[in-house]
This record gives structure tokens, sequence and C-alpha cells, in this order.
């Protein structure tokens, strides 16, 4: 009904001028009543068509529910962590509780003021870090509101650790934050080559030949072995009646010994007093033969001004029974 009001009023507006540039005055209360009239129907059709979609319309009139509040910029712990993104580059984020700045600055005082802040980057490769054993370690200097860092380490393959301090004014670093052990991946193939695993004769037969420990007598265990059996390349290893007219078996065990490690890529490294190459990162790779007895081998490093040595030695046995 309301439609059919609306239209009938617009054809009467069209059909006479406006007198002086202004509607008569008639007709403007008669188009507001029309206009009061299809808000009233409206309404009335909105209420409607809730009650036949929701058993409670009161529902619909309820105040919307407060959205949850931004995540806080600070938890006020002392905490710092460690993250890989790529072979070559990690992120680190750190906070420091308001606690234990007030009591740096107290127990500090002017040097609080003065101290450099830095990040200090640990190489950790292959070793149980307990603070002061590094392989090797830089400092990058960051500013006084920085939270987060990435490091360009620029050495895939390798274990690192970094810590957030303090450099005071007589040289002296001041750990405050340590992070967690963080190891980079390979840019590349590995290196290392995995032994080869066989599995013995008992064992196979226990998962095999007894149908995964159900027993030879058992219908599962019989019905593998059969199938086993007869399977091309296998029944050679599993059924004893197939045998060689001349057999040549024969057995041979030796052992190879492999050293590797890693230090300054300037710096000049001796194993058992003879020199070798490292690689553009200062990692080097060695393979020795093991025969019985004892074997002594002093891996020693000088940095290239000759100023710091470092002598790590592995000794190793092996008695062949």
């Amino acid at each position: 009904m309301a439609r059919v009001k609306i239209k009938k009023i617009k054809k009467i507006l069209l059909k006479k001028p406006l007198l002086g540039g202004k509607r008569p005055a008639r007709k403007i209360k008669a188009k507001a009543a029309v206009q009061e009239d299809v808000k009233v129907t409206l309404g009335a059709q909105e209420i409607a068509i809730g009650t036949t979609k929701f058993s409670h319309p009161e529902i619909l009139r309820q105040p919307s529910k407060n959205l949850p509040q931004d995540l806080p910029s600070k938890y006020e712990v002392d905490k710092m962590a460690l993250l890989v993104r790529d072979p070559w580059w990690l992120y680190t984020y750190w906070e420091v509780k308001q606690t234990t700045v007030a009591r740096l600055k107290s127990e500090l005082r002017e040097e609080f003021y003065k101290a450099k802040r830095v990040l200090r980057v640990y190489d950790v490769t292959n070793i149980n870090f307990n603070g002061s054993n590094a392989n090797r370690f830089f400092d990058i200097h960051i500013h006084e509101f920085a939270s987060n860092w990435y490091i360009d380490v620029g050495a895939p393959g390798k274990s690192w650790c970094v810590d957030f301090g303090f450099i005071l004014s007589d040289g002296r670093f001041l750990t405050i934050l340590r992070s967690n052990v963080a190891q980079t991946p390979l840019d590349g193939p590995s290196w290392i080559t995995d032994e080869e695993w066989m599995i013995p004769d008992e064992m196979f037969a226990r998962l095999y030949g007894m149908g995964f420990g159900q027993g030879k007598s058992s219908p599962a265990g019989k019905t593998w072995r059969e199938k086993i059996v007869s399977s091309p390349g296998i029944a050679s290893m599993t059924s004893p009646v197939r045998k060689p007219l001349k057999r040549a078996f024969w057995l041979r065990v030796d052992c190879e010994l492999i050293v590797y490690g890693a230090t300054e890529p300037d710096a000049k490294v001796t194993v058992q007093g003879k020199p070798i190459n490292l690689r553009p990162d200062g990692t080097f790779t060695l393979r020795f033969a093991l025969p019985d007895g004892k074997q002594v081998i002093p891996v020693k490093a000088i940095s290239a001004d000759k100023v710091d040595e470092r002598t790590i030695t592995p000794i190793v046995n092996r008695e062949t029974k």
C-alpha cells in the first residue's frame, strides 16, 4: 500500500509546475504524511521477518559485545628468543622487565647511561656453550629502544647463541639476557655420508618371516612367509633350501675417522702438524684411516695476526676383535 501511495503522489506533483520555485504547502504535507506511513509499515515488516527467523526476536536489540583488546606491547618478563630465517640470517627479539632496568640503574649508576647496548653473537657449533667457550663471536651495536633485530651470520650449517648486554666504559661486557641456541640449515646438499644399515637375520625373520611377531604357526605368519619366500630377490635371503653349489663366503670390516671443525676464515690451521685449507666460511673436514690402537690428532688454530692460538686434541682408540 505504501508504494502505491508514493507513485500516486509523484504523478500529482509532476502534473503541476512549481509556484515561484516552491511547492504548495498542502502537497508537501501530504508527501511528509506518506513518508511517515512508509516508515511505520517498513518497520512492521522488519519486525515480522525477525520473528519468523528467530525464536527470540529480542536478541536483535541486544547491544553488541565489546571487541577484544589488542595484545599488550610488553609482558614484563626477562626473555630473549632466537629464530632462524634462512641459512644466512637469524632473527631475535627480547624484553627486559622494568624492575630489571631499575636494578641495573641502581647498580651501575652513571655507567648505565654511558654503556653501549650490543648484541653479542656466539658461534657455538659442536660445543656445549657455557658462556665463555664459543668458537668465535661478534658484536652488533643497537639503539636504546630496539627490541628485535635481524642478524646476518653469513655462515650456514652452524649453531648460534645471542646475548643482549652492555659494553661498559672499561670494555667489560655485561650480559643481561641470553637466547636459546639456534642452528642455521645448510645452503646445499649435506656433505655427511650416512652409514648403511643392515637388518640382522633374526630380526628379518621376526618382522617378515613370522608375520610381525604372530608366530610361524599362525595363519598370518604362514601367509607372510609364503609371500616373501615366493618374492623374487627375497627368496634367496629367506629360503634355506636354495643354496649355491660353491660358496665363497667372506666378510671384511674396516673403519675410518672423520674430523671436522670451524674457526675464523683467515686463521692458519694444522692437523697433526700439517697445514690444511679452510673453506671460505672457515670450516674444514678431514678423513683418516683408523687402524687398531690409539690415535692422537691435535688440531691447532692461529689467528691471522698471530696473537690468539687454540689447540684441541681428539684421542681415539680402536680395538678390533
